[in-house]
């Protein structure tokens, strides 16, 4: 289906193609899923110059820590995960970039799993630097033949022979795509169909915090001058908000009624009322009373300076565990969380949770349950089971989760 455009550091590309590359870039790096980070196309920019600069030997986790992140010489790339963690979220972007049809034509720059040495692929079906698709595979895929008189007919034979190999091969690639796709949405389907499928609306409770005695305003007149006055107000803090956001996107694309409550103000009447998603956790009163029976729920210690996801078939803390030491000293640090959709028998209403550890194990959460690969592979497991249970893991680099990451399921 697609070109290889470059290949070994021995087998550089020519400049129109190196420059359609670094077009390609410009347009990756442009789009949404990069323009708001400054870390993720910093790292693609360098990897892909110095590939096609042929200074491959330069790309290395050593390197790529030194050099983009400013890490020290010696640091200890097992203790600090940083680059492996950056290059799994760039892979998920681009992928998520490729996902979109308006994209279906552009040339291909990818991070392929294990490496950090990206590769570049034509478009399918497109010619690209004078050579049309079906010529390139047939140019790797078929030997030279020795130089022996052939008549046209014969020519003519093989150039047949190839080209229907070569569109056999990407009707196969073409379809075995289309069948991913369709399993990926089904599986987004099945997954929400308990909260869309419903006419009543539904409830996000989300957690808030009192704990703010004063605001800091703005003057209009003179926007740089601020004026502090007393107050008391809710707030909800910005991780759980990222996490807010991506599930009301979801509720808001299928026209699902909803509204948004805090914790503080959410009845039991409110739950009758329809499905609920609960975001937070040790910040979050309904969550907690509502994972306590499931079979991984929240836990901690009295001073609440170690907290942990429980199993109850294996009584103690667990593996699974934040040390808030650690984590207000270094802002680097593993969270967890549980992502949960079941039917609560209490109010017979179908119930989703979001709900990390710590703030950043919220938003992994949230971008867990509204990923279409993630879902894929979860909803497969689960089978015809109607209610699961998730625990995820995921990195925290100076404050910035990175990718979630299963650690275990359930299924009842």
């Amino acid at each position: 289906m697609c070109a290889v455009l470059q290949g070994e550091k021995h087998d550089p590309l020519s400049q129109p193609a190196r420059n359609a590359v670094m077009e390609q870039l410009d347009r990756l790096l442009g789009s949404p899923y990069f323009s708001h980070s400054r870390r993720f196309p910093n790292f693609l920019r360098f990897v892909v110059e110095h590939t096609l600069a042929g200074d491959v030997d330069d790309i290395k986790e050593r390197t790529l820590g030194i050099e983009i992140f400013g890490k020290d010489a010696d640091y200890d790339t097992a203790v600090d995960p940083i680059v492996r963690v950056t290059a799994a979220e760039i892979r998920k972007r681009v992928a998520q970039y490729y996902q979109d049809s308006a994209h279906e034509s552009e040339l291909r720059i990818t991070l392929p799993s294990g490496s950090y040495i990206p590769q570049f692929h034509s478009p399918k079906g497109v010619s690209i630097f004078g050579l049309p698709e079906p010529e390139a595979v047939a140019a790797v895929a078929e030997p030279a033949e020795p130089a022996t008189p052939q008549t046209p007919a014969v020519h003519h034979h093989l150039r047949w022979k190839v080209t229907a190999i070569a569109t056999a091969a990407c009707l196969l690639l073409v379809a075995s795509w289309l069948l991913s796709q369709r399993l990926h949405r089904n599986a987004f389907d099945n997954f929400w169909q308990p909260v869309l499928g419903t006419n009543e609306p539904t409830l996000l409770c989300i957690a808030d915090q009192l704990q703010y005695s004063e605001i800091a305003l703005r003057d209009a007149a003179e926007p740089a001058h601020q004026i502090v006055l007393k107050d008391s107000l809710t707030a909800v803090v910005i991780d759980d908000l990222n996490a807010t956001t991506k599930v009301a996107g979801v509720l808001q694309s299928a026209g699902k009624q909803y509204s948004l409550k805090g914790e503080g103000a959410t009845t039991l009447d409110d739950l009758r009322r329809g499905p609920t998603i609960f975001l937070g956790a040790f910040d979050n009163a309904w969550t907690l009373r509502l994972t306590n029976p499931l079979r991984y729920h929240f836990a901690n210690d009295p001073n609440m300076t170690r907290l942990w996801i429980a199993d109850n078939t294996k009584p103690g803390p667990t593996r699974w565990m934040v040390d808030r030491s650690v984590q207000m000293a270094t802002n680097n640090y593993r969270d967890y969380a549980i992502m949960a959709r079941f039917t609560d028998s209490n109010t017979g209403k179908p119930s989703i949770v979001v709900a990390g550890i710590g703030r950043g194990g919220t938003r992994a959460a949230g971008e867990f349950l509204t990923d279409n690969a993630n879902l894929n592979q979860l909803m497969r497991d689960a089978g015809d089971k109607k209610n699961l249970e998730v625990v995820l893991s995921t990195e925290i680099i100076g404050g910035e989760p990175g990718t979630p990451k299963m650690e275990a399921e359930y299924f009842w």
